[in-house]
Order: structure tokens, then sequence, then C-alpha cells
């Protein structure tokens, strides 16, 4: 799934740097990951602390205390153009990239890309498909919808500044 951004791609990649129940959020429907008990709260500036994210850190995707195991590490990092996370199982049964490409000064093709290996059960694999194809669909789109706004806002916000650090006063 894909969205152009009406920002550059150093509006669009801080908010990805900070993804995670314990940081940033995903920035999608926070009262849907809330019903399912995952304590996220989704970031509308950028943290500083957030910004650190180096290979191999983790990322929550839900309390530790209820969701030991929902957790992803970073794969690989290319500031401004790529994120990969994945699943710290061998073999890897999951991977999350977010890719940022440039269409032109102003704007970014933000592309988010899932892929998930299901178990062999023909039964429990059409049954996660059917649940799993809608909701990741809904949320995906909503953590792209998500992340442009704050991106496009940020951008709004330097470009009305004259490219000011004044625009960083509230920590971003």
């Amino acid at each position: 799934m894909a969205v152009d951004v009406d920002a550059s791609p150093n509006d669009v990649w801080p908010w990805l740097r900070q993804l995670g129940q314990d940081r940033g959020g995903f920035y999608s429907y926070e009262w849907a990951e809330n019903l399912a008990g995952l304590d996220i709260h989704n970031a509308d500036r950028i943290v500083a602390e957030w910004q650190d994210l180096s290979v191999g850190d983790t990322i929550r995707l839900g309390r530790a205390d209820r969701f030991p195991d929902a957790a992803l590490e970073v794969a690989a990092i290319d500031p401004e153009r790529s994120l990969v996370l994945r699943a710290p199982d061998e073999p890897t049964w999951w991977v999350w990239s977010f890719v940022l490409k440039p269409v032109d000064e102003t704007t970014t093709r933000l592309l988010v890309r899932s892929r998930i290996r299901l178990p062999e059960s023909m039964g429990i694999r059409l049954a996660a498909l059917a649940v799993l194809d809608p909701v990741s669909f809904v949320m995906t789109r909503g953590m792209l919808r998500g992340v442009r706004s704050r991106a496009e806002r940020r951008a709004r916000r330097q470009s009305d500044t004259n490219g000011s650090d004044a625009a960083d006063s509230d920590g971003e």
C-alpha cells in the first residue's frame, strides 16, 4: 500500500523512526488498537528521545506485560529511504517495510509492505486470511493517512517559518 505525501522524505522520516507501542505509536486507529489491549498512544509531535533507532533495536507492538512476544526488530535502516522490521524468530515469519521515494522536492511516496508467513494448515490459513487481510488493509490505510497528515503539517509549519528553527520549539 502507498500514499503520496506533500512533504519531503526529511519531514516523513522522523515519524517512522519513532514507531512503536512505547514510543510514537502507529498513527492509525488508536481506539481499535486499544480495544485489543495494546496500549497504543499516537504521538502528534516528534520526540527527540524516540529518534535514536538502529539495526537490532526492538519495536514493541503491544504492552510487554500483556504481549511479551509482540515485538519486531529493526532489520535494516537507511535514513530518509527505508525502514525494515522483522519478527525476531527464525525462520522469520513477518517482515514489515517502509520505503520513502521522493517524487519531487516537496512530495514523497510512502510505501508500506508486509509479508507474513502463515501456518501450513489450510483451515488456519483461510481463517487467518479472512481476518488478517481486511484488518491489515484498514489499519495500514489508517497508518498511511496518519503519517501523511503529521508529515504534511510539519512541512507546512517549516515552510511557514521559511526554514527557521522556530518550528522546532515544540520538540520537532
